[in-house]
């Protein structure tokens, strides 16, 4: 017997527990691309999937929709793979482990992929089905959605013949989403200038930020939560303004738009200076736990003993990346003064790693104003020219641009009335402050008409994360009526 499999509707959730055996972190996509691909072919259906692993299933109409205008349905394969503290889990091979827990359904110790796994799982029932009315299918399932939407920007959109899509990749019942910002992502390496550790300095520490609780960097940026790269800049910095440190192995966050919940470096001290860096560490995690008591009450900065690194940022470069870091913009930037209550535009910074050269931090920049996201990246830009020391900004991926709210969309109405129908209640028609790929797929197929359909998801991008059963219930039986309305 299954996890799930006394739960409803099992036609939704079977696909769901399928996807969380294969194993599917972005950019590693290939396993779960074949296996959508078997799938499809055994049900004699067309199937491809490109070079970046998405994939494209074709199924004709039936049941009277047979000669209706195509529908494109779209989902993203990857997930975000996030653990708790003292997990282990290895996201390449593993199996997730499914826990059911009332009406949550979560994974133990690491986050789910129901975004968007629940999404693909109702495309996944709308082609396997016999006895739903629907127009011709085209289901496009993207990669690397969750690092910088690379997949489906290079997606060949001149193989869709349909002009109106239902997305899946949604996060709450209560709302037909209508429009949505665009993204940039970036990054920031600074040089190490790289040394030997001086011989005056014997002692070695592992400075950690752990406990956060993280999150995704669009539908939890305003909760003022602590970020971890942040947080540990700032511990480098106290630091540093006192005593002769040098740095080694920064590393922090899991992808550029999850909010890090944990960061570490490795500090090389003089013996002479080890109390007082303890001390300052320690006024600062009092100081941490009474600023985050609300937002991020788990927050802790540590010290443990380490085994000495090979080399060193030099005594200028480690100064420079720990005051770079903290002069990032993060958080929100600006709020949307045509949309009440919806965030405008934010920044999210998600790594940071070492490298060849020294650190590199991976940023993601989210607004509904193409124009906004660039002036931002400009004040990073010059940021980095002032910090001098060979620090660069460059562009990652794409440039991802805003869905475009259209009131007199005829597949929202179609979507409104069957919500009506089905839920007995009026849906919200929402615009919303995330980053999806709606914009990329409305600017490259001309006169396309967008909704997207979602399902009750927490804490995204988190080991924390889950999905309600009874909201897959709830949502099945509309996805089922809104494609059998599409004449």
């Amino acid at each position: 017997m299954t996890v799930l499999e006394s739960l409803q509707p099992r036609e939704v959730l079977s696909f769901f527990e399928t996807l969380t055996r294969i194993p599917r972190g972005s950019g590693n996509e290939k396993q779960v691309a074949d296996w959508v691909v078997d799938f499809a072919r055994q049900r004699g259906l067309e199937a491809e999937q490109d070079e970046m692993h998405c994939v494209l299933v074709r199924k004709p109409g039936q049941l009277g929709l047979e000669d209706a205008p195509p529908l494109i349905l779209h989902g993203h394969l990857d997930m975000v793979c996030e653990k708790d503290e003292g997990v282990t889990h290895d996201f390449e091979n593993d199996p997730l482990r499914l826990v059911v827990d009332g009406e949550y359904i979560t994974a133990d110790g690491t986050s789910l992929g129901a975004d968007n796994g629940i999404g693909v799982s109702y495309i996944l029932a709308l082609l396997d089905s016999d006895d739903i009315p629907h127009p011709p299918l085209e289901a496009v399932l993207t990669a690397m959605e969750e690092k910088g939407k690379v997949g489906a920007a290079q997606f060949d959109t001149s193989r869709l013949t349909g002009r109106r899509m239902i997305d899946f990749n949604w996060i709450t019942d209560e709302e037909i989403l209508a429009g949505c910002s665009g993204d940039i992502t970036f990054t920031v390496d600074v040089p190490a200038e790289w040394e030997p550790v001086p011989d005056t300095h014997t002692e070695t520490r592992l400075l950690k930020v752990r406990g956060l609780a993280g999150g995704h960097c669009e539908f939890d940026i305003h909760l003022e939560r602590a970020n971890a790269v942040l947080v540990l800049a700032r511990a480098l910095n106290a630091i540093l303004a006192r005593h002769d440190v040098r740095i080694g192995d920064p590393h922090g966050g899991a992808q550029n738009n999850a909010i890090p919940a944990d960061a570490q470096v490795v500090l090389a001290l003089r013996p002479e200076d080890v109390d007082g860096v303890e001390a300052i560490v320690a006024e600062l995690a009092e100081a941490l736990r009474n600023e985050y008591q609300k937002a991020d009450p788990g927050i802790r900065l540590e010290l443990d003993a380490a085994d000495a690194p090979e080399k060193v940022f030099s005594a200028d470069a480690g100064a420079r990346f720990a005051r770079l870091t903290a002069l990032v913009p993060n958080g929100v930037l600006s709020w949307n003064l045509l949309v009440p209550g919806v965030v405008e535009s934010s920044n999210n910074l998600g790594t940071v790693r070492t490298t060849a050269e020294g650190a590199r931090l991976m940023s993601t920049i989210t607004a509904a104003v193409t124009s906004r996201k660039h002036e931002i990246l400009d004040r990073v830009r010059a940021l980095a020219a002032l910090a001098g020391g060979g620090v660069s900004v460059e562009e990652y991926g794409l440039d991802a641009p805003e869905f475009p709210y259209k009131p007199d969309s005829a597949l929202l109405a179609t979507a409104a009335q069957a919500y009506r129908d089905v839920v007995g209640e009026e849906p919200e028609v929402h615009v919303s402050q995330c980053s999806l790929e709606l914009g990329m797929f409305s600017q490259k197929v001309p006169g396309l008409d967008t909704i997207s359909i979602g399902t009750e998801l927490h804490d995204l991008h988190s080991p924390k994360e889950s999905v309600n059963h009874t909201s897959v219930a709830k949502v099945w039986p509309l996805v089922r009526e809104v494609v059998s309305r599409l004449n």
